[in-house]
């Protein structure tokens, strides 16, 4: 029996803060009718992922009614960042549809999957198993951030989230802005939205005042926005970051 595919589908990146926004201005028409063909998915979220096939279903009927859909969720991590059992046959049960011959959609909870993302995983198990990998045309918020920043786009990072406690945190910022000086590679962060004003202010403190940061929230939302300057601009400047929306960090030192 032929394989089906792994769909790597793009998601929008409003978190549903902002639903009304038309599909089309966001994806392009092609991912839109692909996401309305697909009745197997591996999802992050299935309550996010039916909130986008509402969505598309506006725009491209789906192939069948979302009730019937099947949507599997991502295991999750195990809390606290602690080795857990091995997993792995959780995750290879995911692709059980593309083996039995049906394309299957990878979806996160905003932007592509596998990109800042646990879909990763997947994807490297589906190379294993000779599943073919299809990735679709989508929005991902740390290219958006990093392109509309001026910072260096030629060598840039990825280093995620930083620690949550205020010393250890501190020390990563000067670690990574130390490494931005050595390497001139921009270092992309991300935070969890109630905690963007808390992280700004961190870097704030811990970023030397010559430093460039860029922050972007809410991008490719109808008000989203990207700003750079110097810390010590930063430091002058009353913005207080939203905690509902998303926002992408750059630091070039």
């Amino acid at each position: 029996m032929k394989h089906g595919r792994l769909i790597l589908m793009p998601n929008t990146l409003d978190f549903g803060v902002d639903d009304s926004l038309d599909l089309r201005e966001v994806l392009p028409q092609r991912v839109i009718e692909q996401a309305a063909r697909l009745t197997h998915w591996a999802a992050e979220s299935a309550k996010t992922t039916r909130a986008l096939l509402k969505r598309v279903d506006a725009i491209a009927p789906l192939a069948q009614p979302l009730q019937s859909m099947q949507i599997a969720e991502l295991p999750r991590p195990p809390k606290g960042g602690k080795q857990g059992a091995d997993d792995t046959a959780a995750w290879q049960s995911l692709l059980a549809p593309a083996l039995a011959g049906h394309d299957l959609g990878l979806i996160s909870e905003a932007g592509l999957p596998a990109v800042a993302d646990p879909g990763a995983r997947l994807v490297a198990l589906a190379h294993e198993a000779g599943i073919e990998v299809v990735a679709l045309s989508g929005p991902s918020s740390l290219l958006l951030a990093l392109a509309a920043s001026g910072l260096n786009g030629q060598s840039f990072a990825f280093v995620g989230y930083l620690p949550v406690d205020a010393t250890p945190r501190a020390a990563r910022i000067r670690e990574l802005e130390a490494l931005s000086a050595r390497a001139q590679q921009t270092q992309l962060l991300i935070e969890t939205p109630y905690r963007n004003e808390a992280l700004r202010q961190a870097l704030l403190v811990a970023l030397k005042p010559s430093t460039r940061l860029s922050i972007s929230v809410g991008l490719t939302l109808p008000n989203g926005w990207t700003q750079t300057a110097t810390v010590a601009d930063w430091r002058s400047n009353r913005t207080t970051l939203p905690d509902r929306i998303p926002a992408v960090f750059a630091i070039l030192a």
